[in-house]
């Protein structure tokens, strides 16, 4: 669940979110899947996050390498009926949630491989 690299990075406050915004957990939540939901805590102040399906999969291809353009066309698309520009347009208000409750991380490239 941590993730590593310096790869820059941004806040919903600084940029848009873009095509090209790769998304990475954060290191200070602990997550758990029940029942096809994520459940997420906050190591910061114990807050704790029930993460739909759709936000499950957003979270489960977060992983650093992946962009939200690939996510969304190749994850939620593929799961579900929808046109690929209404669910780029919920996604992205999802993420800059996410993000801005420090759940995701937010850069403008993707992580470095780890060795």
């Amino acid at each position: 669940m941590t993730t590593t690299g310096t790869a820059p990075s941004t806040s919903p406050a600084e940029a848009p979110i873009g095509a090209n915004t790769y998304l990475s957990r954060s290191s200070s939540v602990a997550a758990r899947e029940l029942a096809g939901e994520m459940m997420i805590m906050s190591a910061t102040d114990s807050t704790l996050f029930s993460l739909n399906e759709t936000a499950t999969l957003i979270w489960n291809a977060a992983d650093g390498k992946t962009s939200l353009r690939d996510i969304v066309e190749n994850k939620i698309c593929a799961e579900f009926d929808v046109e690929p520009d209404a669910a780029y347009r919920d996604a992205e208000a999802l993420v800059s949630s996410l993000a801005s409750l420090g759940i995701l991380n937010l850069s403008t490239e993707p992580s470095p491989a780890r060795n």
